[in-house]
């Protein structure tokens, strides 16, 4: 299943970290500036649309809407790995009091993401930077929840982006990371296999004119377990709150929320 702000995250020059935490340089910024134009097409198709369905699980799992919160007070959410910003613009449209900062390697996908963005009207309130999830640019307890669609997998050193990423979110806030992966058993893994590793690589490059689309299969497939990657998170300063196959396991949503307490 091709995947939306997918094989996106990180580029240059990777962060010195644990070698089995590091993604194939494939997913780099530069890569995903040559298939921007096509991107949000070869998505569509490779994932039969379902993709929007896993963004619409992601936004609910960060619980925006708290019994605790201040009436009034405009919510801040980071989406890493935002890509053509569709998480970002999820979140947006389904929160009118929350502003969404998106942060991507990739200038070309970023482009397309503002276009999207000013055609929705939403220019005043979501926000696309280039940047890296390894080294975030914001202060500590920034965020009220932080999101990342299918990017985690790209990231040179996985473990350095989950400490950023908790650090810059609030005490009860959450992190909510959707990521695609190889269904190891069940009737329909043998056919997601099929799928990911040679439908999805041909029709990639056949439609974009870019082999680019080998290196998902390859990613998805040296991705850790949904156990490792959990412990992973909690490694990174976070406790987990769930962990979810979504539609047979072809896809992984990751919910945490750090261990610091709220103050």
């Amino acid at each position: 299943m091709a995947m939306s702000e997918s094989m996106k995250d990180p580029a240059p020059a990777a962060p010195k970290g644990d070698a089995e935490h590091r993604a194939p340089r494939g997913g780099s910024g530069e890569m995903f500036d040559g298939i921007a134009h096509r991107y949000d097409l070869l998505n569509r198709l490779m994932s039969f649309g379902i993709d929007s369905g896993w963004r619409k699980k992601t936004v609910r799992a960060l619980e925006l809407e708290r019994p605790t919160d201040t009436p009034g007070r405009e919510k801040q959410v980071l989406d890493l790995a935002t890509g053509t910003a569709d998480l970002a613009l999820a979140v947006a449209q389904t929160h009118d009091n929350v502003a969404v900062v998106g942060v991507d390697p990739s200038s070309g996908m970023l482009d397309i993401g503002r276009e999207k963005i000013t055609a929705r009207g939403l220019d005043a309130r979501v926000r696309l930077e280039v940047g890296d999830a390894q080294a975030l640019s914001f202060a500590d307890d920034t965020f009220d929840g932080i999101c990342m669609a299918f990017g985690i997998r790209n990231v040179p050193d996985r473990a350095l982006a989950l400490r950023e990423m908790a650090r810059t979110v609030r005490p009860g806030g959450r992190v909510a990371i959707l990521e695609l992966s190889e269904p190891r058993s069940g009737i329909i893994a043998p056919l997601a296999r099929f799928h990911i590793r040679t439908l999805v690589p041909r029709l990639g490059a056949l439609i974009s004119g870019a082999s680019e689309y080998r290196y998902l299969q390859e990613s998805i497939a040296a991705f850790p377990s949904p156990e490792d990657f959990a412990t992973m998170m909690g490694d990174a300063g976070m406790d987990i709150v769930s962990v979810t196959p979504l539609t047979f396991g072809v896809c992984q949503l990751y919910v945490g929320t750090p261990t610091r307490e709220t103050p």
